[in-house]
Parts: C-alpha cells; structure tokens; sequence
C-alpha cells in the first residue's frame, strides 16, 4: 500500500512539474534521476610525472555499462541507444542521466538510476526500468468540445496508450494557445481528478481561464506619417476585441513586409484592468522610388543602319504610403532591345472599405518589334494572414493580337497567334525575411495557380483553310513558384539561394503564349527576355558580403532549365549565367553595377558576349 501511494504521489509530482508555458519558464527536473554527486572517483592511471604532462593533461576516456535486475527490463532498456565510451567521468554520468530520462519521456515513469559505481576505467549504473504506465482514459472536464479539438484532442490518443508526458505536455500547449488567443493570456492547465489504478492513470484536463481581456488601443511610438488607423486595420489589433497572442506576435513579421516603416523593437504589451495596450516603437523610411537603369548589350543581328551595341533601359517609379494610408501606385518602362518595350502599371488599396482585404488593379503591355502585341489587365484581392501569409485571389484577361502586315501571303499557321485568355487564380506568399529590401536571413515562399479559356481569333488577313482542325476554345492551365532563403555567413556575409519558375499546359501554345526568361529579373548573362519557354525552372546561389548597411559586393551563379513545347518547335537547354556585381549608397541614390556572362548549348562563356548593368535607384 505504502508503495502504491508513493507511485501516485511521483505521478501527480511528475505532472505538475512538466513544462508549459503558463507556468514559470524553467526546466524540471524529472525524478528519480542519478544524483550530481559524484561517485567515487575511479581509480587514477598510472603515469609518467613530467612536467610536459602536467602542462597538458589529457582525457582518458571512460566506458559505461548499464545492468538491470531482470530480463525485462534489460529487453526494454535494448531499444534505447546510448554510447558505451566518454570522453571524461562528467560525460559517463551525464549519459546515465540522458538514458534514464529517455525513458521516462517513453512512459516508464518510475525508471531510475539506482546505484553508480566505479569499475577501473568503467561506469556501472545499476538501472531500474519498471513498469510502462498507459492512459486508461482522458476526459473533458470544463472545456469546450470545439476548443478542446482545436487543440488537438482525440480520445483515442488518450485511451489506452502509453502515457508520455511529452504528449500530454504538447496538449498542455495547445490549450494555452487557443485560450490566449480568444482573449485569455494569462489561463493554466491542468490534470484533475487524477486515479491511478495499476499503471492506469484516469483524469480530468481542467482549464482555470483567468480574467478576460480585450485589446485597448495601439500606441505608435517614433516619427512616422503611417495613420493608427491603417495599422490597426492592417495588424487586425481592435479596440475591444478579445486578446490575441497570435495577432501580437505577428504584428512585428506583418510590420517588416512594408517597405516604408522601419521597426525599432519587437512589439511591447501592457495590461491594466482587463485591457491591454500594444506599443509600436517605428520610423519611417526612404521607400519612394525612382529607378533608371541602362544596360549595354550586343546587338547580335546588326544590320547597316544598327549598331553592333544596343542600349536596353528600365525605368520605375513606386509611390508607397501615400498620405499615410499604405495605398501604393506603380509604373514601369523597359526597353527590351531596339524594337521592343514593355509598360506595368499597378495601383493598391489596402483597408478597402474598413476590411483588412486589400485590392488591388495591374496592367502590362508588351511590344515584342512588329510582330504582336500583348495586353495584360488583372484584378486581385488580398487577405493578410496572422502569420505573416498573403493569400490572394485574381482573375485576368490576357489578349494578344499580331502585327505582321505580311499575314496575307502565307500559307501555313504563323508562330503568333490572335487569341484571348480568361483566368482565374491563387496564389499565397509567405515571408520571414528581416528585412524586406536589404535582407540578412529568413525566408520567402510563394505559389501561384491559374486555369480559364483561351479562345483563338481568325485573323481576316489570314487565309481560313489555315484554321482548319485548330480547336479555337480550350482549358489552359498556368503555375508558377518561388522560393528564396538567405542565410548569415560570418559576420557580413549573407548567402542567398533561390528556385523559381512558371509551367504553361494547353493542347495548342504558340510563341506569343509563352513565358520570356532572360536579363537582370530572371537569368542574368543573357539579354532581356532571350528564351521563349513554355516551361522553366532557375536556380540562383549568390554571395553578398556587405560592407555597410546598404552596400555589398556580390558573386553570382544562376542555373536555369528552359523547355519550348511548340507543335513544330520542340527545345530544350539548360542555360547558365555567371557574374559579380557590387550595390552601394550614394547622394543620387542606390547605384548597382552588375557584370555577367552566360553560357548555353549552342554558346560557350564568352567576354565578347558579357552583360553589363549599372543604374541609380533613388528613394525619396
């Protein structure tokens, strides 16, 4: 009997110690474990007195054996792996306790180590494993059902399993986090109504919620133009709401993903009468932009009135925050080559009517010489997720008509084609960089998915016999993908790795339907928009080493896999380009140099062929 009550004392011992996170933050110590006394010391190895040895002593390494009373416990104490040898006599300990531990964690709640003793060389821990104790059942006892399975709970985890603290640990903290997010910070939980039959435990998860509490108002600390309502309305903390752990602890990440405020520490909370106040401490920064970038390039087909050099251009101009309500307008002009440019236009509006939904219209125009001409309008409406996601939902109207004047005289499909595309999509971004425009580690996801009908147009310069067996509606399905992440390499060393790339999947493509890779956006060492491809995939590792907090010099490596999957026109290459660049800050604004030189099938690296980049972006 004396034995049974010390067994249900160590259990509710055991469960009141375990760590959650509304109890004090500090590690248990689980029982039964060998004590830090150290047993007696083992016997010394005889060796040489010099002095040499004296200055430096070495480790002699220790061998440790575990024992068991019977065969059961030594079949149970086989499945856990440990090492036979120690660098020292600490170590050789430090692995009995390690054991010992492992298989509490294993539901083996009585286990210990009950005698230690030296051997010579050898550590000889007498272990007790005892007895597996199991769940006999696990009931509600004051939560709700909706909120208990929110957390996880399933009977049939609790009934008749073995019983790890671990598990019943993770529980713990998932109630935690339901409850402190529904307006309840400062809740515990525990296990009630404990019975212990055998190895059985039967109880009762009880949450004691504490005072309610809902959020009072946020506080902006620092200089910044940024209005209180659009923060509110954006991190989604209002006045009254019940309390949101998970809100606050986004506030920071959702902060960093606008390129005009400059977060100066981590979001504080103070809490008074049942309410509490978030504090911001932020500044505004430079984040109105002005880009004009030139590059020089090849000419590769100069005929007698061109040049053997072209000059591409990209010009940008971004209007962020304006009037301090976050809405965004966009424009950018790119010369491709001699003959072919491209226009974006993009406006956004976030808190559309009070909603945290943001919306939001682009547009692309796209000449590619005399051969077709593509227009690009989208619509699309964004929700910012708690945990620092974007999930968008779009649809966009793609139209592309054909320039030749020539159409009249031939006698087979041309490679363009007239046709319209109707889509509609998803995409969802997620991102952790600590930085948005300079930065040192996390990471960027995103995934975009489209599909709608495409409808092909019979041109009337175009004889019709030539549309003969072409299906003019079909279903066209699109994906695209991108991930980066960027780690810390030294002191200032970032190294950045990223995958990106696009999938097109319809019966008919034609060349105006496909994707452009080549340049400074996508593949650098090649001119802009060089390849057609129906499908690609690049890879980029590049290595910045900052010599300032906007400036570093960088070497580069991108990878790509191109395919064109055309009826007549099947390719595939796998590209790649090589450079090294340098970015610093100066009175005009940022200035970036790049140099580059890429390589394919039909093309090896060649300095008569290299890329180079430089322009001012400039933030007002």
């Amino acid at each position: 009997m004396s034995a049974r009550v010390l067994v249900f004392c160590l259990l509710g011992w055991l469960l009141s110690s375990w760590p959650s996170t509304a109890w004090a933050q500090m590690t248990p110590t689980p029982p039964n474990q060998p004590g830090l006394q150290t047993p007696p010391l083992p016997p010394k190895a005889t060796r040489p007195d010099t002095t040499a040895q004296r200055r430096m002593p070495r480790k002699i390494p220790r061998f440790v054996r575990l024992r068991t009373a019977d065969a059961a416990d030594q079949a149970v104490l086989r499945r856990y792996r440990y090492r036979t040898t120690a660098p020292d006599s600490l170590a050789a300990l430090r692995t009995v306790r390690e054991v010992v531990q492992a298989l509490q964690a294993g539901a083996y709640l009585t286990a210990s180590a009950d005698g230690l003793h030296w051997s010579r060389d050898t550590l000889v821990a007498d272990v007790y494993v005892g007895e597996q104790f199991r769940w006999a059942r696990l009931r509600n006892g004051n939560l709700g059902d909706a909120l208990l399975t929110r957390a996880g709970y399933r009977e049939r985890f609790f009934t008749g399993r073995p019983f790890m603290p671990g598990e019943w640990s993770r529980l713990q903290e998932h109630i935690l986090d339901e409850a402190e997010n529904q307006g309840y910070p400062f809740a515990t939980v525990r296990l009630d109504s404990v019975e212990l039959r055998g190895n059985e435990v039967e109880g009762r998860v009880v949450l004691d919620r504490g005072p309610v509490i809902v959020f009072d108002s946020l506080e902006v600390i620092g200089a910044t133009k940024t209005r209180r309502n659009f923060l509110i309305k954006y991190l989604q903390l209002f006045p009254n709401q019940p309390y949101s752990q998970q809100r606050v602890d986004a506030a920071a990440q959702l902060l960093r993903q606008l390129p005009y405020l400059q977060v100066k520490a981590e979001p504080e909370v103070r809490f008074a009468r049942g309410r509490a106040r978030v504090y911001l401490l932020l500044a505004d920064r430079s984040a109105n932009q002005f880009d004009a970038i030139v590059g020089v390039l090849p000419n590769p087909n100069p005929t007698a009135t061109q040049n053997r050099v072209q000059l591409t251009g990209d010009v940008t101009i971004n209007l962020r925050n304006i009037k301090g309500g976050g809405k965004q307008l966009g424009l950018q002009w790119r010369k491709v080559d001699a003959a072919s440019q491209q226009l974006d236009a993009q406006y956004v509006h976030p808190n559309f009517f009070g909603t945290p939904l943001e919306v939001a219209g682009t547009f692309n125009l796209y000449r590619q010489n005399d051969a077709f001409l593509t227009i690009r309008p989208r619509l699309q409406v964004t929700y910012p997720t708690p945990r620092a996601g974007r999930l968008t939902v779009f649809t966009e109207l793609r139209s592309s008509r054909l320039l030749d004047t020539l159409l009249d005289r031939r006698t087979t499909l041309p490679e363009n084609i007239d046709s319209e595309y109707t889509n509609y999509g998803l995409s969802y971004t997620w991102n952790s960089l600590d930085d948005l425009l300079f930065p040192r580690r996390g990471v960027l996801l995103a995934a975009q998915g489209n599909v709608g009908n495409k409808r092909i147009s019979r041109n009337p310069e175009l004889n019709e016999e030539l549309y003969a067996g072409l299906a003019l509606r079909s279903t066209q399905v699109g994906l695209s993908g991108r991930a980066e992440r960027y780690y810390r390499v030294g002191q200032q060393g970032v190294l950045l790795t990223r995958v990106h790339g696009e999938a097109l999947f319809n019966q008919r493509l034609f060349l105006n339907d496909l994707f452009r890779v080549g340049g400074l956006a996508t593949l650098r060492g090649f001119n802009e928009f060089n390849f057609y491809a129906s499908q690609y995939a690049v890879g980029t590792a590049e290595f910045r080493q900052f010599t300032g907090n906007e400036a570093y010099v960088f070497l580069f490596v991108d990878q790509a896999y191109i395919r064109r999957d055309l009826i007549n026109d099947f390719r595939q290459d796998a590209p790649t380009g090589l450079g090294a660049g340098l970015s610093f800050r100066t009175g005009a604004g940022l200035f970036q140099f790049v140099y580059s030189v890429g390589r394919t099938r039909g093309q090896s690296f060649s300095l008569n062929a290299s890329k180079i980049h430089f322009g001012i972006t400039s933030r007002f």
